[in-house]
């Protein structure tokens, strides 16, 4: 069964001409087909170009000119992660029919190494919202118990790689998107450092917390997609221009020696099975002669307001260009430019985006900017500092990922106080633009994967995805059974 082999196994099948690209294509294509239906995690196949691609990937290999290991290799991208010439829609209503005339930059990365794409991935409209219920296509459904929510915004992401729909895929992560669906679904998701991954090509939300990141049902297939995406990019001001200075076949597992912090405030408030399997990998890392010391975060209780506030401006900001005039939908029934601009954002937008642009569009008018907005960039940089102390006395920091497990579908949705609660545990990370992690740590007595995360100062990637390495080869199996 080819789909179910990880981007590496592939990788080597193909270099041995063992397996065509073809045979990859058409096994992920007969998956997509056969499980899609039960967990809708794509919106956009491509099934037809994909074959196509996988023929000309076929013939480079034939003649010696292969783009590069993983030349003919299919991933999967969400769908605010703009690719020419194929629908990119954000899963709204706003932009259904939108077909980007570029491509985003790492997605460009992605296709210089002759890698191919399998589909567009579903996600909460604009990337608003933790559990993939806000898209305009339907909800994506856990693939180890449809019931429940796979997390989001990047649902479809983790869900297609979970359900073996993908081997890996592209998500982005504004404050916990691609680690909390990962914890849920049982996959490796990483958010890397601020600016270590271009964002041109983004459909922006948040552009100061907005990053592209990657998932995998390995640690190293997860690491290997993050480091052929990284790099500096002119197009992307807020691109880092260094080199790409982490390799995954650094990646052993050997965490002698590493001082982890473990910050009492990220185990208050969660579930007790969530606690104990977290507080378990800690005592096995500490057996594999880590050194484990308490820290304090203490400015993690305000993350939340801080976050909800920063996030919903830039929305306002971000989203005042879906106007009905320049691209996207178009409400039929307007009769002049004031009725245009308003059914057009009313019919174009759920329920969930129009709450945050009126949120941020209150934080930042007159009269309450500096009330609002400016404290909570000051608060922001109390958050920033609290992670420069940590990082000065520990190499990485672990916590849970989220509360509790994967939630079931409609539980907090009419609840937004309540879904906005459960980002607690992620969104300071991107807060601070460093890099963070989810690997599995085993389920809960339900079956549920629980998700671990390892945090790290900016640009050391490989060091705490080498502490997911260690924990992934002592973990158990956590493939759905599909």
């Amino acid at each position: 069964m080819l789909y179910k082999k990880s981007l590496l196994e592939l990788s080597e099948l193909l270099e041995k001409k063992e397996v065509t690209s073809v045979e990859i294509a058409e096994s992920l294509i007969k998956r997509i087909n056969d499980s899609d239906n039960n967990i809708n995690s794509y919106i956009t196949k491509c099934g037809d170009e994909l074959i196509s691609a996988a023929r000309e990937s076929d013939a480079r290999r034939s003649s010696g000119k292969q783009l590069s290991e993983f030349d003919g290799i299919p991933v999967a991208v969400k769908d605010n992660i703009n690719t020419r010439g194929i629908r990119t829609t954000c899963a709204s209503k706003m932009l259904e029919n939108f077909i980007p005339p570029f491509s985003a930059t790492s997605f460009e990365k992605l296709q210089a190494k002759g890698i191919l794409l399998c589909g567009k991935t579903n996600m909460d409209e604009f990337a608003m919202g933790s559990s993939t219920e806000n898209s305009y296509f339907g909800p994506t459904l856990n693939p180890h118990d449809t019931e429940r929510v796979p997390g989001g915004s990047s649902g479809g992401s983790a869900a297609s790689v979970a359900s073996f729909m993908a081997p890996v895929s592209l998500g982005s992560d504004t404050g916990g998107s691609i680690r909390q669906p990962a914890a849920f679904c049982g996959v490796v998701g990483i958010k890397p450092t601020y600016g270590r991954v271009s964002r041109y090509g983004l459909v922006a939300f948040a552009s100061s917390l907005d990053q592209i990141g990657t998932f995998g049902r390995t640690v190293k297939d997860t690491s290997k997609t993050l480091e052929i995406i990284s790099g500096y990019d002119r197009k992307d001001s807020t691109s880092i221009n260094m080199e790409v200075d982490f390799k995954t076949e650094n990646l052993n597992g050997d965490i002698k020696g590493t001082v982890i912090g473990v910050p009492e405030e990220y185990f208050q408030g969660i579930s007790g099975e969530i606690k104990d399997k977290i507080e378990g990998k800690i005592r096995d890392l500490e057996g594999a002669g880590a050194v484990i010391k308490p820290i304090s975060l203490k400015f993690t209780e305000y993350a939340i307001p801080i976050y909800y506030l920063i996030a919903t401006a830039e929305a306002s900001s971000n989203l005042a260009r879906y106007d009905g005039v320049r691209y996207g939908y178009r409400s039929p029934s307007s009769t002049d430019l004031s009725s245009l601009y308003n059914k057009s954002r009313s019919e174009g937008f759920g329920k969930e985006v129009k709450r945050r642009i009126i949120l941020g569009t209150y934080s930042l008018s007159s009269g309450y900017y500096d009330a609002y907005y400016l404290k909570a960039l000051k608060g922001r940089t109390l958050i920033i500092e609290d992670f420069r102390k940590a990082f000065s006395e520990v190499d990485a920091i672990i916590t849970p990922v989220t509360t509790t497990t994967a939630f079931k579908l409609g539980e907090m949705i009419s609840d937004p106080l309540q879904m906005y609660m459960s980002d607690i545990l992620t969104i300071s990370a991107n807060l601070a633009g460093i890099p963070a992690l989810s690997v599995p740590a085993g389920k809960d007595s339900a079956g549920l994967p629980i998700g671990l995360q390892i945090m790290g100062n900016h640009f050391q990637e490989e060091k705490i995805l080498n502490i997911a390495e260690y924990i992934e080869r002592n973990c158990e199996d956590m493939s759905v059974s599909f």
